[in-house]
């Protein structure tokens, strides 16, 4: 995408002005979210960056009209983008605020008059957000309003074209079940929830239930659509008829049709007297409200597939495994080369190193892209969690600093997702016990066992403990779930302080991730993938145990460790955990890395 000058983005705003008068609203909201409402967008669906120049990856953007307050805008970030939104939005045309401490319907309300009409694209938008907007707007004589087509979509003169990209067929084999096996077993879940039919608005919901991939979205494979699941296994799937490749409808299997997205709207209309469940916290508003209005009965309830999905079946389990011992000595030889380019007095660019990274990557013929946008940080930007390279300029490697680096990989058989700091050079003890604090956390969190029914919430103080104890803590989440060759990021299980009350079963993959980030300074993180586990030490105790069993194999960087710090059990750990990459990646890596992994793996 190339930068719009301000003098563009101000044109841009005049339009949507100019729109929002003819419509008689006074202020349009641009979320950055699409109809999908997933965490990537297509470049044909990025609105907010359209209409401001800002390229992060959550935001919102409110639009008022000329009439009011002389046409001013607002856009909300999160703390990770108070650097970059200034760089890249013009001041003289956004404001800044907090998406966090300025709730933007509050910010409506203070803003506006009574009588004041609010405009959205209710595509764009949870159900359960336009609800509680709605009754919020309207406790000040002030309305929503569903605009007939969006702004941004009318002016965007040059928007990307769709995405042509072929829907792939994945293996059965693979998935460890045929479609219609899944559909069932789901149809199932939604006859207990006391429904007809389920919207299936998650991209990778539909995707994982018919064993399709696809290439429409960056970083994720799937293909943009939607799907009505009936409890008796039949399914209806809305997407673009070109995609379809031969063999589609032998390979999904009997009671599956496919229609233009096109139809979507009158499926819907049509729902009369049906009851339709649906998830009002991640479908959009549009479809449910649709299917209120032609009759439908909603039944709110979770998506009856995230659950299945995320319980990985010995198949997909077993790909898993496989993608990440591959994943391991692409990562390995990495790190290899850049401790030699170290020694060599080569330092490099944050960019140049994320892109050597997945050089190694895509000699892996099951490779097929980033599973997220590599955060390769070096030094200070290491302290900005969800930092990118890519929105500025590159920073150079310094020599006694520390580099982070975070990536992940989509290959045919499996997701991965892993973090290792690396010493650069000779390291202070303070960041060596910073870095230990985490890895005690992280020790703490790997060799976990705990009840059936025991929740990521529950688990989460495990990992952060030895921080606390100092007085530290970090804000994101300790673990998030992750798919199949699908998200990196998946539900409904995480691993954090949040309320999140769903139980951890077996099957389920999650990062284990603690972290902590000194401001301006340093930023540290160590994550493994992880699947859970029956507890085969505790099998017939009085209750069901479960335990975590890592499927990272790269090897953590012991010159960052402080082993007075250390307990026997957790050297114990780190050798053992050492012993296992070098005897599984051993055979795999080529021989000029031998010597390097046969080091770093030496037991402490």
């Amino acid at each position: 995408m190339s930068n719009p000058s301000s003098q563009v983005i101000a044109e841009r705003l005049s339009a949507i002005r100019r729109q929002l008068k003819s419509a008689q609203v006074d202020a349009f909201i641009i979320p950055r979210a699409d109809e999908y409402l997933g965490e990537y967008v297509p470049e044909r669906n990025e609105r907010l960056y359209w209409a401001t120049n800002f390229t992060g990856s959550a935001g919102m953007a409110i639009v008022l009209t000329d009439n009011v307050l002389a046409g001013k805008a607002a856009i909300f970030t999160d703390g990770r983008y108070t650097v970059q939104v200034p760089k890249q939005v013009d001041a003289s045309l956004y404001e800044y605020l907090s998406l966090t401490d300025t709730p933007q319907i509050q910010w409506l309300i203070d803003t506006l008059s009574p009588g004041a009409k609010i405009g959205i694209d209710s595509r764009l938008h949870t159900l359960a957000w336009f609800d509680n907007a709605k009754a919020l707007l309207e406790k000040h004589q002030m309305s929503l309003v569903e605009l007939a087509s969006n702004p941004v979509d009318d002016n965007w003169h040059d928007r990307p074209a769709p995405s042509k990209a072929m829907i792939t067929l994945f293996s059965h084999q693979g998935a460890g079940r045929d479609s219609v096996e899944k559909r069932l077993q789901v149809g199932q879940l939604v006859k207990k929830q006391g429904a007809d039919v389920a919207l299936i608005s998650a991209l990778d919901s539909f995707c994982w239930l018919l064993n399709i991939r696809g290439g429409d979205v960056p970083r994720l494979p799937v293909t943009l659509g939607c799907a009505l699941l009936s409890a008796n296994g039949d399914m209806s799937v809305f997407v673009d008829l070109d995609k379809l490749p031969e063999g589609i409808h032998e390979h999904v299997g009997a009671g599956v049709s496919f229609r233009p997205e096109t139809e979507l709207a009158q499926a819907l209309s049509d729902l009369n007297g049906v009851k339709l469940l649906a998830d009002p916290n991640s479908a959009n508003a549009w479809s449910q409200r649709l299917a209120l209005k032609g009759g439908a009965k909603l039944v709110a309830g979770l998506d009856p597939v995230a659950l299945p999905k995320a319980q990985k079946n010995s198949a997909e389990l077993a790909g898993m495994r496989a993608s990440h011992v591959r994943d391991g000595v692409a990562v390995s030889r990495f790190l290899a080369w850049l401790d030699a380019e170290v020694a060599n007095h080569k330092l490099h660019h944050e960019g140049v190193l994320a892109d050597k990274l997945e050089s190694f990557r895509l000699e892996d013929p099951l490779y097929r892209e980033p599973s997220f946008d590599t955060i390769s940080a070096t030094g200070a930007n290491a302290a900005m969690c969800h930092y990118n390279h890519a929105d500025g300029t590159p920073a150079q490697m310094t020599m006694d600093s520390i580099y982070l680096v975070d990536s992940g990989a989509q290959y045919l058989d499996g997701t991965t997702d892993v973090t290792r700091t690396v010493a650069i050079g000779k390291v202070t003890d303070e960041q060596r016990k910073m870095v230990t604090l985490v890895l005690k956390g992280h020790i703490a969190l790997d060799t976990a066992r705990f009840p059936k029914g025991t929740s990521g919430q529950q688990l989460d103080a495990l990992a952060r403990q030895y921080l606390w104890q100092h007085g530290f803590d970090y804000d994101h989440g300790t673990g998030h779930g992750v798919g199949h060759f699908l998200n990196v990021h998946e539900g409904p299980q995480r691993i954090g302080k949040n309320v999140n009350n769903v139980a951890l079963l077996p099957g389920m993959v999650l990062s284990n991730e603690p972290g902590y980030y000194r401001a301006n300074e340093f930023g540290i993180r160590i994550e493994n993938l992880v699947a859970i586990i029956p507890c085969e030490a505790l099998k017939g105790a009085e209750r069901e145990m479960y335990q975590f069993d890592a499927l990272t194999l790269i090897p953590i960087d012991v010159r960052l460790i402080d082993k007075t710090l250390l307990t026997e059990f957790e050297v114990n750990w780190l050798n053992d955990y050492h012993s296992q990459v070098f005897t599984t990646l051993a055979p795999l890596m080529p021989e000029a890395e031998l010597g390097w992994l046969k080091r770093v793996t030496k037991a402490i």
